[in-house]
C-alpha cells in the first residue's frame, strides 16, 4: 500500500543550524501524533514537506506523487498564532476559502459552495456563528472555523500543527470526534501534539522527533519510556 505521507532524507536547517537530519518516515493511515520537544522539528517537518519552508535535501511524497500532483487531496491546519485574526472575513468566509478551486476567479461564491462550506461549520458546531467576523471569535472558535475549512477541502490527508494547543475542554472534545470521524472514513490525519496524556487514547500511531527520528510506529510500539526519555532529554531552539 502507498503511504499517504512519505518524506525520505529531509534535511532543514535555520541559519546553518540544523532543524531536521535526515528524515526519513512513511506514514500509515489512521490517526498520528507528531511528538518531540521544542525544538524539534515538528511543525518544521509539516512546513517543509509542504515546501513553506525551504528545505536543504531529501523530498515528500502524497500517496506516492509529489505535492502538485496530490495537492487536491491535501489539507493544511497552520497554527493559529500564524493567522492574521483581524481580516474582514466571516467564519463562513474563511470556510468557504477552501472551496476556490471549484469556483471561477470571478463573481459570488456560488450556493453549492457555500453550502459545502456551511455544513463543514455544522459539523463543527459553529453553524450558528457563521457570519461572525473571525476576530470575534473565541480561540477555541477560531480554531474550530479552521479545522472546518481543512474539511471543506474534501481532502483524503489532513497535516494539522497543534489544533488542541489553548483550546477548551470543549472545543478539545469536538475536534478529537471530527478527527476520529475523518479516520473512520478512511482518511489520514498528521497532528503536531504536545499532551503526551491523551497519545494511548486517541492516537493510532506516533512519529517522535528530536530533530531526528527517535521513535516511530503503533502507540502500542513506539510511545515507550524509554522512547519518550531519549526524544525529551531537552533540545533549545526552535520547533
Amino acid at each position: 500500500m502507498t503511504s499517504p505521507f512519505s518524506v525520505e532524507g529531509l534535511n532543514v536547517s535555520y541559519g546553518g543550524r540544523p532543524a531536521l537530519t535526515d528524515v526519513s518516515w512513511a506514514a500509515s493511515p489512521g490517526l498520528t501524533a507528531i511528538l518531540g520537544p521544542n525544538g524539534a522539528g515538528k511543525s518544521t517537518l509539516l512546513k517543509a514537506a509542504l515546501g513553506l519552508i525551504p528545505s536543504d535535501s531529501g523530498q515528500a511524497r502524497f500517496f506516492g506523487e509529489g505535492l502538485d500532483q496530490a495537492r487536491s487531496r491535501v489539507a493544511y491546519l497552520p497554527q493559529r498564532a500564524s493567522v492574521d485574526w483581524d481580516f474582514p472575513a466571516s467564519a463562513l468566509d474563511v470556510v468557504a476559502m477552501a472551496r476556490l478551486p471549484h469556483m471561477r476567479w470571478w463573481g459570488s461564491v456560488p450556493r453549492a459552495e457555500r453550502e459545502t462550506a456551511r455544513a463543514a461549520l455544522n459539523s463543527v458546531g459553529l453553524a450558528e456563528l457563521a457570519e461572525r467576523q473571525i476576530g470575534r471569535l473565541s480561540g477555541g472558535q477560531q480554531q474550530r472555523v479552521f479545522l472546518a475549512r481543512a474539511l471543506a477541502q474534501k481532502a483524503d490527508l489532513f497535516l494539522m500543527d497543534e489544533p488542541l494547543a489553548a483550546v477548551d475542554a470543549v472545543t478539545e472534545q469536538t475536534i478529537l470526534a471530527v478527527l476520529h470521524k475523518l479516520v473512520d472514513e478512511g482518511k489520514t490525519v498528521l497532528m503536531v501534539h504536545h499532551d503526551l496524556s491523551l497519545i494511548t487514547a486517541h492516537f493510532d500511531h506516533v512519529l517522535i522527533l528530536a530533530r531526528q527520528v527517535v521513535a516511530a510506529g503503533l502507540v502500542a510500539e513506539a510511545f515507550t519510556d524509554a522512547s519518550i526519555a531519549a526524544a525529551f532529554g531537552g533540545l533549545p531552539g526552535r520547533a
